[in-house]
């Protein structure tokens, strides 16, 4: 198994952070400095840090209803970071991002294999926002929205747009840029008042309340670990948990 993956599979970052630790030189294997493409077998004993790492998880996958104020970061030092407001009992890390002032779903594991599957562009995995403006909304505005707004130096891909009121409307994107929405809004001379993400893919927020987690359900996870001979977790009972 190359390095990279067995580092993700115990929960303790995605294989792209692996990487990085291991270019760092924070990742020894049986003692050695570890490069990109070590493979690793059992009896092999991988630290880093110089702290021995542990055997693989149970893989967790969760949906949590994100609050505005919360930071979508793997960094434990960053106040108000995502992973200890969860204060999930595995070592889990958050798969994209939100921004800080944004609200809604975003998943968490401690499986990285899944973390590429959601995040590769190629996918076009679809993800949808409520979005309510600072003032009434033109259908114009609307269709450029749906056909594409230069933002940073390039075009958008074409969304799906739909008007929910004078001032709110629901966008489907299938791809990522930073700060998108805001950037298209801002170029179309609209301020962001509220952004909400409602669905990743086939999982939907649902009637999570802010600050609300659960675990995702078998068939969610079917569509995310395509992979016929991808195990899927066994079936608990529903769990949820919710911080104020």
């Amino acid at each position: 198994m190359r390095l990279n993956k067995f580092i993700s599979e115990t929960g303790v970052c995605s294989r792209r952070q692996a990487d990085q630790w291991i270019e760092a030189g924070r990742v020894t294997c049986n003692g050695a400095r570890a490069v990109l493409g070590t493979k690793v077998g059992a009896g092999d004993e991988v630290r880093i840090d110089g702290e021995l790492l542990g055997s693989k998880q149970t893989q967790v996958y969760i949906a949590l209803n994100k609050p505005v104020g919360i930071t979508c970061t793997n960094e434990a030092h960053i106040e108000g970071n995502i992973i200890a407001f969860v204060g999930h009992r595995e070592r889990i890390f958050a798969i994209g991002r939100l921004d800080k002032e944004s609200e809604g779903l975003i998943l968490l594991t401690n499986n990285g294999d899944i973390v590429n599957e959601i995040l590769r562009s190629e996918n076009n995995h679809e993800k949808e926002y409520i979005v309510t403006v600072d003032r009434p909304i033109t259908d114009f505005s609307l269709a450029l929205m749906a056909s594409g707004v230069r933002i940073m130096g390039e075009m958008t891909m074409a969304a799906q747009v739909s008007r929910v009121d004078r001032r709110t409307f629901r966008i489907v994107l299938t791809q990522g840029l930073n700060r998108q929405i805001r950037r298209m809004c801002s170029a179309l001379g609209y301020k962001v008042q509220r952004l909400q993400r409602v669905r990743i893919i086939n999982i939907h927020l649902g009637d999570l309340k802010p600050g609300e987690w659960r675990d995702l359900t078998p068939q969610e996870l079917a569509r995310l670990l395509p992979k016929p001979n991808a195990a899927l977790p066994k079936r608990r009972p529903p769990t949820t948990g919710v911080r104020s």
